[in-house]
């Protein structure tokens, strides 16, 4: 059975936050990325794999380099999400407010 990611899987976890954020920089390959990072090159890969799974980033073959590149578009699904959430909340703290500074009117 396939495993199926998405993109809030993907930036739920600090190191690959930390990886897209390399990336939004500049590419790079896997050996530059792993030097950035206090663990194996493995549990990179581990990560840059989940990356890839998400469609946060691309892998490009050259030579014997594998060069990553992100896809940032793909986080316009978490900006529209929280946009959502920004716009709901709102309108429940402004109700709550008109309650608050004027408790006859909700009467």
């Amino acid at each position: 059975m396939e495993t199926r990611r998405d993109v809030f899987q993907a930036i739920a976890d600090p190191t690959r936050r930390e990886i897209i954020g390399l990336l939004a920089q500049q590419r790079l390959n896997l050996n530059t990325i792993a030097e950035n990072f206090d663990m194996s090159r493995q549990a990179v890969s581990l990560h840059i794999k989940i990356l890839q799974e998400c469609n946060l980033i691309t892998i490009e073959r050259k030579g014997r380099q594998r060069i990553c590149e992100v896809k940032l578009e793909k986080l316009d699904e978490v900006n529209e999400w929280t946009r959502s959430l920004r716009v709901f909340w709102n309108h429940k703290i402004q109700a709550l407010k008109k309650v608050v500074e004027d408790p006859d009117e909700s009467k």
